[in-house]
């Protein structure tokens, strides 16, 4: 199992347990994930949840380079494993509040835009690696234009590896809702959760229900559009197996998050 989960007083802890992959998800974590959502709708000793991620470098890092996703034929079809590891994805409509320690990437972006907020370490940063290794950056995108300002979620994905939003940013800008001391994200986060776990269970998931419908409309039109932009603009795998082997030959600006400079430390990030 390459998840952890602790239930008390009403709070599910779910902690991403892959720390020697940076939190990256395989294909396994991601089946892991969606039963568990799925689990929680029937579980009415669930009121609220954490999800996180282990070791504090990383709360996670997208799908796992190694996992090879079977794709069809058709150029009309994409399956994305990730596309369900969210809470939303699986109708579950009990409030989830993400909190960072470290790096979030990529397909982390999944997650964290099906949370209700977001509790972030000040050490904590973010970004978006796709453009850099000949990726269409759609999915994540489109999830980041709903949760930040237009302007810095087209950096963020624009910039790829060159980016790093730092969580002082995030937080000016509204991604982030509370900055913790580092490390210190998932014990904040447990007790928000605490709090909402002693509200009225049907008040607060229909709140969470209306405030998802706010923006569900545009959100579902983006993403009809997101599989043909990735057909189109994404290189061929060979090529992009290219750039993410000359990585390290690269040397990141650092960006608005004051991100770290020299060869790039993120190895499992896609």
């Amino acid at each position: 199992m390459t998840l952890r989960t602790e239930i008390e007083d009403g709070v599910a802890l779910v902690t991403l347990d892959r720390p020697a992959r940076h939190n990256a998800i395989d294909l396994a974590t991601a089946r892991e994930l969606a039963a568990l959502w799925r689990e929680f709708r029937y579980d009415d000793t669930v009121r609220a949840a954490v999800v996180t991620g282990a070791g504090g470098r990383a709360f996670c890092t997208g799908i796992d380079r190694s996992a090879e996703v079977p794709q069809p034929s058709s150029p009309y079809s994409l399956d994305d494993p990730l596309l369900t590891i969210g809470p939303k994805a699986n109708d579950l409509w009990k409030p989830v509040i993400a909190a960072v320690d470290g790096m979030a990437c990529g397909g982390a972006f999944y997650l964290l835009g099906e949370a209700e907020f977001v509790v972030a370490s000040e050490n904590s940063t973010f970004f978006d690696p796709h453009t850099t290794y000949g990726m269409v950056s759609a999915y994540e995108s489109l999830t980041m234009a709903q949760r930040m300002p237009y302007g810095e979620a087209a950096r963020l994905a624009l910039m790829g590896t060159a980016e790093r939003l730092g969580a002082p940013r995030a937080y000016a800008i509204g991604l982030v809702s509370e900055l913790t001391a580092p490390g210190a994200a998932a014990e904040v986060a447990l007790r928000r959760a605490a709090t909402l776990a002693t509200q009225p269970t049907e008040a607060v998931q229909g709140t969470v229900r209306a405030l998802w419908a706010a923006h569900e409309a545009g959100r579902a039109q983006a993403r009809a559009h997101a599989p043909a932009l990735i057909a189109l603009g994404n290189l061929p795998p060979d090529r992009q197996a290219e750039l993410f082997a000359a990585r390290k030959e690269r040397t990141p600006g650092g960006g608005a998050g004051g991100g770290p400079a020299g060869a790039d430390p993120y190895p499992f990030v896609r």
